[in-house]
């Protein structure tokens, strides 16, 4: 933030410099009368405005102690915050809740408290440096640390609610780890597995874990030069062309692979009525794909029985996210949106990303194809495909997987309903002798 001038401080409303002094970590501004909250604001940019301010002695002990407990609170130790976080509760509505473990997946307010703070990099450099008053405050700030002193990197591990840490002595966490915020991770486009570095701050009152304040570097490259890459979007794309190998002996997993393929950057449905084994294909479908290596799986539950939430939970592949049928479309949605906006940033990195999706047919019919449509085979490049289940097809599919849920009721297996099934440009995974094959199976079976 630049230095605002008195004058304009002093013109603006109230609310304007509550907003100011919010961002600029005053404590306790809400209870200072407007002319102190002027003087305070500008004794915390570094500067004296741009004309002579006169007030009484009065005025000047208050701000001088106001800066001085600001100072001080910097310097809290923690349990001197949990003294006073009952009533900084009340004071401000709850913000003033901070991170003392690991963020919690909802626990929004975290992490729009740390996009507050976080300040873009040329104004962390310009940001001037502040002149104490009198003796004691000047040893005070002789004896603080300034915040880019330290400088932090480790490995990247994402949380399901978008936020970060940096490990720094990876995969095992530790007490030394940093937060990196949702905001940073989807500027920077980071994914687990990036070797991150760059400054960071000293935890807060409430705090646990210090926090990242900028990204410096990327797998060794500039952060800056990482984010001007393409946009995942203007990428170009092509048909898949590289046709997974299930290699399974399980009736169904063959017929897929066979009459129905399906490859990297490919947007495959699973669709069928209740109890036509939907879920069932596509955990099995999750065991084979974990086993492959380059292959990046996340799993999302959106809307599944409650039973089917412990099943997945022991199979190879542990979900990202675990909604069941009582939770709002909505909150599906971001869910979702989510564990897509990994799988891009893996892509565009030129890796290879598979997502399970169980299921779509709980979310509005826009929302679902939007899903859907983040799928792509980058030419050139990596690619992200996306395995959903759903009632119906949605359109835009490259693959439908259709199970007949008469011929699951009967036990019949595979399941497969070839007529309604189908691979777009399937002579692109399997050959032209492989498509034809499969277009008189398919003309069989509808015959």
């Amino acid at each position: 933030m630049s230095v605002i001038s008195r004058s304009a401080l002093e013109s603006s409303p109230l609310a304007d410099l509550h907003e100011i002094a919010s961002e600029l970590g005053l404590d306790g501004y809400r209870r200072l009368r407007k002319a102190v909250l002027v003087d305070a604001i500008i004794e915390r940019q570094g500067g004296n405005g741009d004309a002579p301010h006169d007030v009484d002695a009065d005025v000047d002990v208050e701000v001088e102690t106001v800066a001085v407990v600001v100072e001080e609170a910097d310097a809290a130790p923690e349990a001197d915050a949990d003294a006073e976080r009952p009533a900084r509760r009340s004071r401000r509505g709850g913000r003033g809740r901070g991170r003392t473990r690991d963020r919690d997946p909802g626990d929004a307010d975290a992490d729009a408290d740390v996009a507050v703070e976080e300040k873009p990099p040329e104004e962390e450099r310009a940001a001037p440096s502040r002149s104490g008053r009198g003796s004691s405050r000047g040893s005070r700030d002789e004896d603080r640390t300034p915040a880019e002193d330290r400088v932090a990197s480790g490995t990247v591990e994402l949380l399901p609610n978008g936020s970060g840490f940096l490990r720094v002595t990876p995969p095992e966490p530790s007490d030394d780890d940093v937060y990196i915020s949702a905001a940073q991770v989807r500027r920077c486009e980071l994914v687990s597995g990036d070797e991150v570095a760059g400054p960071v701050r000293a935890p807060r009152r409430s705090e646990r874990y210090p926090s990242l304040i900028r990204v410096d570097t990327i797998n060794g490259r500039s952060a800056d030069e990482v984010a001007e890459g393409t946009k995942y979007d203007d990428l170009p794309c092509t048909y898949a062309t590289e046709r997974f190998t299930l290699a399974s002996e399980d009736p169904t997993l063959k017929a897929i692979e066979w009459l129905t393929p399906f490859g990297r950057g490919s947007r495959v449905v699973i669709v069928g009525g209740p109890r036509a084994g939907k879920t069932q294909a596509l955990r099995s479908l999750a065991a084979v794909l974990a086993g492959q290596e380059d292959l990046e799986i996340s799993v999302v539950l959106a809307g599944v029985r409650p039973e089917e939430i412990g099943e997945w939970q022991a199979g190879p592949s542990a979900p990202v996210s675990e909604l069941g049928l009582g939770v709002p479309a909505d909150a599906q949605g971001q869910a979702i949106d989510r564990a897509i906006e990994t799988g891009r940033r893996v892509a565009a990195r030129g890796g290879h990303a598979v997502l399970l999706i169980d299921t779509l047919q709980y979310l509005p019919e826009p929302l679902a194809r939007r899903a859907l449509a983040a799928a792509r085979n980058i030419s050139d490049g990596g690619s992200l495909t996306i395995v959903a289940t759903a009632s119906a097809p949605l359109g835009g599919e490259t693959t439908i997987i259709a199970l007949d849920a008469g011929l699951a009721g009967r036990g019949i297996v595979p399941a497969l309903d070839l007529a309604s099934s189908g691979t777009l440009r399937a002579e692109l995974l399997v050959g032209e002798k492989g498509a034809e094959a499969i277009a008189e199976a398919r003309a069989a079976a509808m015959g």
